[in-house]
């Protein structure tokens, strides 16, 4: 493919900064910039921006509300907006289940969730991880057992989930659960869509290393789930879980939020002194910027490779656990630098400092709060949406044949 813009596709790069300038709103590209916390708001002010310009479901087909970009016009959105200061678009909802329901889900499905994505009616988590399979997914045990009584044809779910992302606020969850177990652990799983204000759902609060509540435990005590939520045919889930995973994989990769934080590393290795001099003068800090950045490059080459192949074979195939292992490295190795960089400045925090409004300003010079945060939280990267190690095999087996 060729990886030099058109003159077209360079007019649609002035299009979307022009729409940023107007739109992206100062105060949350503001918190993006610096590292602030985003609230609830803040998200879905952003997803209603975008969809009231119809640019939210950007590998959507426009027969269901999508943009119907190229590839290229795709790379070019994530980039610009990572660079302007936008957050990023919810995940779950657009970008995870949307796909599967437009390729597996029956049309009543599609005629009802499509929209409430699209317009915010619905905010959706992952129910994938438990506590005794993550990397290895297939071992899940959260147990549905079909039946039909007087108020229909239903599932009952019993079991947990958890690291389940956004939970607190979500309204909807696509689960998967195990609906067989005299079969292959891959063979017995399905596709649920489940109601998080059910009876018998606990949601309790996570609260990781960065001391942010962002992740959950979901607990379910015989909640009772429509037949009808059912995606797909029963026991085929695993196959639409790995076509979901692909999709979420491409988007840990983060290339934009890499462009837009190398940036960020550069300036400060420029402002900050180091033995008298800039550090962005010091060779060894140098070389492992240059280095980080050729990483990158390679990376944005492979993204619009990646991102071409899915759009004439329906979804992203290997490289996008390719892309999932070095792009977590990258985002990491980012990280690492720019809390080196800081030295002293990085950690120990104040956790007041991450919220609006906070005068303090307990980082010297350097406006830069979530420096150690950022390093701290990326670590996370390496295993969800797939542990590298696992990524590693499945490139393995799929393109060396091994």
């Amino acid at each position: 493919m060729d990886l030099n813009f058109t003159a077209e596709e360079e007019a649609f790069r002035t299009e979307v900064r022009c729409f940023l300038d107007e739109h992206l709103p100062p105060r949350t590209a503001h918190k993006v910039r610096h590292g602030l916390r985003l609230t609830r708001e803040d998200m879905a002010q952003w997803h209603a921006i975008l969809n009231a310009r119809g640019w939210l479901a950007i590998h959507w087909p426009r027969e269901y509300g999508g943009t119907g970009w190229s590839a290229v016009e795709r790379f070019i959105f994530d980039n610009e907006c990572a660079l302007a200061g936008a957050p990023r678009i919810v995940p779950f909802g657009v970008n995870m289940l949307g796909p599967v329901l437009i390729k597996y889900g029956n049309e009543a499905q599609k005629r009802h969730w499509l929209p409430r994505i699209l317009d915010g009616a619905d905010w959706w988590c992952q129910g994938y991880s438990e506590p005794g399979a993550g990397s290895d997914l297939a071992s899940l045990s959260t147990r549905a057992v079909r039946g039909v009584d007087a108020h229909g044809d239903h599932y009952v779910v019993n079991g947990q989930k958890t690291w389940t992302t956004l939970g607190h606020y979500a309204n909807m969850m696509f689960c998967l659960v195990r609906t067989a177990t005299d079969v292959r652990k891959q063979e017995g799983i399905s596709f649920l869509l489940i109601d998080m204000n059910t009876p018998g759902i606990e949601v309790r609060p996570i609260v990781t290393l960065d001391g942010e509540h962002e992740v959950n435990e979901v607990f379910f005590t015989d909640v009772r789930v429509p037949a009808e939520n059912l995606v797909g045919e029963e026991n085929r889930g695993w196959t639409y879980a790995k076509y979901l995973l692909t999709y979420e994989r491409t988007n840990i990769a983060g290339v934009g939020f890499s462009v837009a934080a190398l940036e960020r590393l550069q300036r400060a290795a420029e402002q900050i002194s180091h033995r008298g001099r800039p550090l962005a003068d010091d060779p060894l800090f140098a070389a492992r910027i240059a280095r980080v950045a050729i990483d990158l490059e390679n990376m944005k080459t492979t993204n619009l490779r990646m991102i071409a192949a899915a759009a004439s074979s329906g979804a992203p195939g290997a490289q996008s656990s390719m892309l999932k292992v070095r792009g977590t490295q990258i985002r990491q190795e980012i990280a690492a630098l720019m809390r080196r960089a800081l030295g002293p400045y990085a950690h120990p925090f104040v956790d007041e400092a991450f919220d609006e409004g906070y005068e303090g300003n307990p980082l010297g010079p350097f406006d830069a709060p979530d420096a150690a945060k950022s390093d701290f939280n990326n670590y996370k990267l390496s295993i969800f949406g797939g542990s590298n190690e696992i990524q590693k095999n499945i490139i393995a087996k799929a393109i060396l044949e091994l």
